[in-house]
């Protein structure tokens, strides 16, 4: 399986630079997986497509201000870091920009010296290992000197930190939004639990992992890195009794359903724990419990087009990309979102 199989041309003025004012305003592509067949509606419109006895699955995860700008100690060179995951209390794995000016026992200070990092080691694909100093609570000044980090293809400033967060985010830990629950209000999620679909909260801390390219000719050489989940049993409790019961797990986002789907024995039985997934959805792979997929517009050869395309057929997914381009959709993180039934 080639991964040129899985490119589309996109207009670079399709890309959302800016969340709109009302989330749930949006528009939404409802694609039949089975046919093919599309029907364009508003995001408020996903009501209509959920049943009582459903579940639907949202990744509470929230996402830290986890890029930073520092200076060199030894030269007050600029050098950015990007927080990748956490290793240990105080030691982050990240990305740091440019790379080759941080060697190990470099010594980076942020915010005047309310922050200082040492790089401690070099790790896979030349990320950085680096041991913060700070006085207080760590996560008090990261929120007072970190940026959002928000993807390369979006360059305009976010005004309100919040946007990049879901209504419902609540443990912190990602580096990127699981950006298909960016279109719920309260309101809309309210409407949902009246209408009798159950929700189940599940967490997975979203790496870059996710966005990074895929360099590889064939897709299945292709290694994902590892994102740490939880699933209480609360959560897997309602999942099991919806699948019981003949209901459909209709999953907010790539990142709902690669957790779930990590956590499923060979029964389409949810176990609840936690742990670390590299899970890598592609065509030919058999879904053990998600049904359907709220989800937005993936990047070209990207592995989330790919798993996508593991879901509702590439032949039918590319054919909706190009009827979304034809529409004037709005792609990628800020963008429209499609339901995939």
């Amino acid at each position: 399986m080639d991964v040129k199989d899985f490119y589309y041309d996109l207009p670079q003025e399709l890309i959302a630079q800016d969340p709109l004012e009302d989330r749930a305003s949006s528009r939404l592509l409802v694609l039949d997986k089975k046919t093919g067949e599309m029907e364009h509606r508003s995001f408020r419109d996903i009501l209509t497509y959920l049943k009582s006895g459903d579940c639907l699955v949202i990744n509470d995860t929230k996402v830290i201000p986890a890029r930073l700008i520092g200076s060199r100690e030894e030269t007050g060179a600029k050098i950015e870091v990007l927080l990748l995951k956490r290793r240990e209390k105080d030691v982050w794995e990240t990305l740091v920009k440019p790379g080759k000016k941080a060697r190990v026992g470099t010594v980076i200070h942020f915010g005047d010296g309310l922050l200082t990092g040492t790089v401690t080691d070099v790790v896979e694909e030349g990320n950085r290992l680096i041991r913060f100093s700070y006085e207080g609570i760590f996560e008090e000044v990261l929120d007072r000197l970190g940026q959002m980090p928000l993807p390369p293809y979006i360059t305009h400033q976010l005004k309100d930190k919040n946007r990049y967060q879901t209504v419902y985010a609540k443990h912190e830990g990602s580096a990127a939004a699981p950006t298909a629950g960016l279109h719920f209000t309260q309101e809309l999620l309210r409407e949902i639990e009246e209408k009798g679909v159950r929700i189940a909260r599940i967490t997975l801390h979203v790496g870059l992992g996710t966005f990074r390219p895929v360099k590889v000719e064939n897709v299945q050489d292709h290694h994902m890195h590892s994102e740490y989940y939880e699933i209480s049993p609360e959560a897997a409790e309602i999942i099991n009794q919806t699948k019981k019961n003949g209901g459909r797990i209709i999953c907010v986002g790539t990142t709902s359903c690669r957790t779930i789907e990590s956590a499923a024995d060979e029964n389409g039985v949810l176990n609840p724990g936690n742990g670390w997934t590299d899970i890598f959805i592609y065509p030919g792979y058999r879904f053990k419990i998600l049904d359907c997929l709220i989800t937005n517009f993936h990047l070209p050869e990207s592995t989330l087009v790919m798993l996508v395309s593991a879901l509702a057929g590439r032949e039918h997914i590319l054919n909706a990309y190009e009827e979304a381009i034809r529409q004037r959709y709005r792609f990628f993180s800020f963008g429209d979102a499609m339901f995939i039934k």
